[in-house]
């Protein structure tokens, strides 16, 4: 069954083609890697998904639901998250409690046991910690729990995000760049991250610039060029079709 279905998408900005007539279908529990170079318009297309940019036209399936005219609030409560290539945390809290915010997506609580802090209300608190402290605990980051976000080593802040992004209990968690400024070490430790999720039943949609990481996890690759889809296939496939290493592969080999 597919997850995620786009048909047409397209994204103008003024006289600028971001993205043209993207097409593509994600079935459910598969890790599809988007790449291309800079200013492909992968992260326009990650705007798209998740309602920060309104596409131009076009159409966005999530499980049978339209979402392409929906805010960005509607699809995450529907079951779509992302990290940022930028990370964007909340520095002044701690760790666990980043993670708490996020998971208040899915909780409600009504305005009476807020305000009188209840014996409900705490123990709801109660439960919403102790599954933050498992979030932590799955991305490996547990002894932080209690440290400032913003005094968090680099690598353990782009995990923070992936932990962030769980917590809201999404079905689809989109990746910007989940290693980028990481070293090698660090990112085989994601890429196995990665995997992990992939088992939870989670649909992962990635963008990424490491190669190694993009062949060694994905299902699929969709390969945009200067806002089209130029190609998208297995790993294998798109490895050796002859536009993508002309348009893409060919200059990151040689770096």
């Amino acid at each position: 069954m597919y997850i995620l279905d786009v048909r047409e998408l397209t994204k103008h900005f003024g006289g600028i083609r971001a993205i043209e007539d993207v097409s593509f279908k994600i079935k459910g529990g598969r890790i599809v890697s988007i790449i291309g170079p800079n200013g492909a318009g992968k992260t326009t297309l990650f705007n798209c998904l998740t309602g920060t940019t309104r596409s131009t036209k076009g159409s966005i399936r999530f499980k049978e639901t339209e979402i392409s005219k929906l805010p960005s609030h509607k699809i995450a409560e529907l079951g779509i998250a992302r990290t940022f290539q930028n990370i964007r945390l909340f520095s002044e809290m701690t760790t666990i409690e980043n993670v708490m915010v996020s998971q208040h997506t899915r909780v409600r609580y009504d305005f009476l046991s807020v305000i009188t802090r209840s014996g409900g209300f705490k123990t709801k608190e109660r439960s919403i910690k102790e599954k933050a402290f498992e979030y932590l605990e799955f991305v490996g980051i547990e002894d932080y729990a209690d440290t400032q976000a913003d005094s968090l080593p680099y690598g353990s802040r782009r995990r923070l995000e992936i932990a962030r992004a769980l917590a809201t209990e999404a079905h689809i968690i989109l990746l910007d760049e989940p290693t980028a400024g990481m070293n090698p070490i660090e990112t085989s430790e994601v890429m196995a991250l990665i995997k992990k999720i992939q088992e939870l039943g989670k649909t992962i949609i990635l963008i990424e610039h490491d190669m190694k990481l993009v062949m060694g996890v994905s299902d699929r690759i969709i390969v945009l060029d200067h806002g089209v889809k130029i190609a998208e296939g297995l790993p294998d496939d798109v490895r050796n079709n002859p536009m993508v290493i002309e348009a893409y592969l060919g200059s990151e080999t040689n770096h």
